[in-house]
């Protein structure tokens, strides 16, 4: 019987090493979940299976870090996105709200940099910055959008701003959590 115990003892370790991993990116999502419940609990997980790592996060720090390492490339992508609408468009209204686009999305990336500095110095006034940054950045998609709904013409970034507003709500609802 003493031998079972020890040979089980290290296959119990390993399963609560894993589970309390897990467990912090799982508590992590449902606190988000309960706070945002138009976005939930199984995209919070998806959003975070963007980066491998966060599976293995040692805490909520580790997963806000990578959180805004997320949004910071999602950022970069729609900025890419941008410049080649802006480049192909020939109606000046719509070039017009591409311009403002190109701009909250440039301001968002400088933003996300704030917000990483932040995180990474574990400071109170270090997460305070981070925080306000993170707030402004929820902002870009919106006002993105704002030009188009005035225009009353579709925008093509609809589903990039959509998603990046879920994507950003992530990143600042577990930054401000820290």
């Amino acid at each position: 019987m003493m031998k079972l115990l020890q040979a089980l003892c290290p296959l119990v370790f390993l399963l609560a090493c894993s589970t309390s991993k897990t467990s912090v990116l799982q508590d992590t999502c449902k606190s988000f979940a309960a706070k945002h419940t138009d976005i939930g609990y199984d995209y919070c997980i998806k959003f975070f299976q963007a980066d491998k790592g966060s599976a293995a996060a040692a805490d909520k720090r580790g997963l806000a870090a990578i959180a805004v390492k997320i949004v910071g490339a999602v950022s970069k992508s729609t900025t890419k996105r941008i410049a080649a609408l802006r480049a192909s468009e020939k109606d000046k209204r719509r070039l017009e709200c591409l311009s403002s686009c190109a701009e909250v999305y440039s301001d968002a990336v400088a933003e996300i940099a704030v917000a990483a500095q932040g995180i990474a110095s574990g400071t109170a006034s270090g997460l305070g910055e981070a925080v306000t940054a993170l707030s402004a950045v929820l902002d870009a998609p919106s006002t993105c959008e704002q030009g188009f709904v005035e225009l009353n013409v579709p925008s093509p970034l609809a589903a990039e701003d959509a998603e990046f507003g879920k994507e950003a709500s992530v990143a600042l609802s577990v930054t401000a959590a820290l």
